[in-house]
This record gives structure tokens, C-alpha cells and sequence, in this order.
């Protein structure tokens, strides 16, 4: 039988820090800033300035309300409390290197997905039944937790996507089995937002068609939803029945590269905006030399003090490899969020954050003089 474990850390970053720092054991715990104190108001008491959004939050901290991608100064005003930590990440990154050398003796095929989860196809390791594969799970938790003093939530199930909604079902330090054929049993219940790519958006959509659990999805028309999602349509109402033909893939391909900025102050000063547009190029540049990458498309993302998103993308004829290229492509998308631009099209608010990406990524094969588009690796074209 095919057995397919989706691992994820628990609240992985905060988990980390309290580990590390043992005092903040049971306490509201923020990764992502600090609070500071600029200017003191005439009162004498310092302006507190809170920038930026919760990369991740304590359990102790979403009691409050407090979640991930919030803005620090809301999650501020839900616990005054908290412990603002900022981002630590060559720790984070140490132990996720870690964990997931624990994970790979455990499996056949090893799928990391991001710092803090992977999926394990165990398939030729569990050979009896799915109490044999709940076993299994059982002594990998136990092994992270005593090497590494971490909780994490396991989802197992017959493929990817099932798996990986099963991990988020009991958590925290939770184990959640789905047996072949019982899937659609095990999602019939579940809000729709559960489907890994369901966003507020897709949730609206599906809502307003009369959806808003997974097992609707089931006697919907599929025609009616490809007419409403496209191709997505269709992925929808195969994972409602719990059919995902997805493989662990262990060479994983990056798909892109980004690097973005909260400023300290909101701001319409196209300078600061243009300075931010060259140093994020920089660094994004620095990580694709050092990654041996070359890129087609490179896009802007702007976040404005209502916190509302904006991007604009572009796809070059060619393949660059260059900082002018890059440098020059984002600073003509970012000309798009000018002061002008933005109050002619009606929405004429200061910045908060701005971001550079590139994608459509590729590598050089020396041997053949010719660029491997990673597109083209995961359809297998190359191979």
C-alpha cells in the first residue's frame, strides 16, 4: 500500500526560541520584531513604533487571537504582553537541517517543502496495515522530541494532500491517520479554507456558490467549477474525493527568489521607494549568483498602509543573470506604484513594504551550452 506522512513542525520558529530560552516557557511568544521606542511624546513617555507582520506565534500567543502574517502592532494591541522576538534564521535553519536528517533515515523518498515540513513517502517501510504506520509516525515524533526537545504534528494518509491536511488536524504534537478509502469520509466535514491553495478569495467564491465544506465540493458539477477556477476546478473536486496522483519528489526545485522590506515609517517618497527597489534587487541578485540561477521574470510587490497588496510582473525574452537587468526591470514595474500612478487609479496611499521576486528560474548546463528551465525538469522534458 502506498503511506504518505506530511510532517510539520509546531509553531516552529517560537518553539525554537523557547527551547533556547526556557524562561519564556508558557508565555506569549512573537517571532517577526520588536517593539521601539523613537520619539517620546510630550507627555514624556516614548512613542512605541511596532513594524512588520508575525512570522510565527507561541500557541500561548494565538489564544489571544494572535496568528501568523498579523501585523505586529495588531498583535500588540490583542496581548500588550507578548514577547516580541525578532528572526533568528541561520538557528532556525541549523535545526530544520537537523530534523530533517532524522526524517530521511525514516523514509524511501524525503519531499521538503519549507523550513519546517516535509513529506515522507514509507511506503516499503510499513508493510503490514495502518496501525503499523501509525506506529512508524510515533517513533519519528518521539526521536525529534528527545534529539531535539521539539513537538511536531503528523498527517498520514494514501497521498500528498491528504496527508498534509490530516497534520494540521490535531495540533499541537498531533498524529492523524486517513486509511485508504476513507478519505472523503475524513473530509466531508472540513471547511473548504482546509484544501491546501484555498484562500480567502477561493472561500469567498466557493461560499457564494453554496460550498463551504469539502464534501459539496464532491456532488458539485465539475464543469461549474472550471468554469469558475479553470484547471483549479478540477483539482478541487478530485481532492474532495481524496485522489491526488502526486509523488514525494526528492530533488525539489526552487521556483523563485525574493527578498521584500517593511518600512520603518509608511512613505510616498519615490527616493526611498527607488533605494528599497536597488537593494532588494541587490540581495536577490546575491542569492542568485551564489545559487548559480538565472531568471525570466521579475515582479514588485507593494503592501500599502491599509495593508492591502498590489504586484506587477514582467517576462523577459531571454534568460539574464545580471543586477542591471533585474535592477532596472523592477524599478520600471515599481514606476507602476508612483505617486502619480497610484492617485490616478485611486489609490493614492503611503507604502508599507515593498518586495522584489524573481521566477521562471533555470540553470546552465555546461555540457550542452544551453540554459535547463526548472519548468521544463518538472515536466520532465529534460530527462
Amino acid at each position: 500500500m502506498k503511506v504518505i506522512l506530511h510532517v510539520d513542525m509546531d509553531s516552529f520558529f517560537s518553539a525554537v526560541e523557547v527551547r533556547e530560552n526556557p524562561e519564556l516557557k508558557g508565555l506569549p511568544v512573537i517571532v517577526g520584531g520588536k517593539i521601539k521606542a523613537e520619539e517620546e511624546k510630550d507627555t514624556g513617555e516614548p512613542d512605541r513604533k511596532i513594524r512588520g507582520v508575525v512570522s510565527t506565534c507561541s500557541y500561548e500567543a494565538r489564544a489571544y487571537g494572535i496568528h501568523s502574517a498579523m501585523a505586529l502592532s495588531k498583535a500588540y494591541e490583542l496581548c500588550p504582553d507578548v514577547k516580541f522576538l525578532p528572526v533568528n534564521m541561520p538557528l532556525y535553519k541549523r535545526v530544520s537541517g537537523e530534523i530533517m536528517s532524522i526524517l530521511r533515515k525514516y523514509a524511501d523518498k524525503i519531499e521538503q517543502v519549507s523550513i519546517d515540513e516535509a513529506f515522507l513517502d514509507v511506503s516499503t517501510k510499513v508493510r503490514r496495515d495502518w496501525n503499523d504506520a501509525r506506529e512508524y509516525a510515533q517513533m519519528i515524533k518521539k526521536e525529534i522530541l528527545e534529539r531535539e526537545g521539539l513537538t511536531c504534528s503528523i498527517g498520514i494518509a494514501p497521498n500528498k494532500t491528504i496527508a498534509k491536511i490530516a497534520s494540521d488536524f490535531l495540533k499541537p504534537d498531533g498524529l492523524t491517520v486517513v486509511e485508504q478509502g476513507k478519505a472523503s469520509e475524513f473530509l466531508a466535514p472540513l471547511p473548504v479554507k482546509k484544501i491546501p491553495g484555498v484562500g480567502p478569495k477561493t472561500e469567498e467564491m466557493l461560499k457564494k456558490m453554496g460550498i463551504e465544506q469539502i464534501g459539496q465540493l464532491t456532488s458539485c458539477d465539475v464543469q461549474e467549477l472550471v468554469a469558475k477556477f479553470g484547471k483549479y476546478g478540477t483539482r478541487l473536486h478530485l481532492i474532495a474525493n481524496g485522489i491526488d496522483e502526486s509523488d514525494v519528489e526528492e530533488e525539489w526545485q526552487r521556483k523563485s527568489l525574493s527578498r521584500e522590506r517593511t518600512f520603518a515609517e509608511d512613505t510616498k517618497d519615490a527616493s526611498v521607494l527607488n533605494k528599497c527597489v536597488d537593494r532588494l534587487a541587490e540581495e536577490v541578485y546575491n542569492a542568485i549568483k551564489e545559487g548559480g540561477f538565472v531568471f525570466k521574470t521579475v515582479a514588485i510587490k507593494v503592501k500599502f498602509e491599509d495593508f492591502t497588496v498590489h504586484t506587477r510582473a514582467k517576462t523577459l525574452k531571454s534568460f539574464h543573470s545580471d543586477l542591471n537587468t533585474l535592477s532596472k526591470t523592477a524599478k520600471e514595474l515599481m514606476m507602476e506604484f508612483s505617486e502619480g500612478k497610484r492617485e490616478e487609479k485611486g489609490y493614492g496611499k503611503k507604502i508599507r513594504l515593498v518586495g522584489v521576486r524573481v521566477s521562471n528560474l533555470g540553470v546552465v548546463d555546461e555540457k550542452q551550452r544551453r540554459i535547463i528551465n526548472f519548468s521544463e525538469i518538472m515536466s520532465g522534458q529534460n530527462f
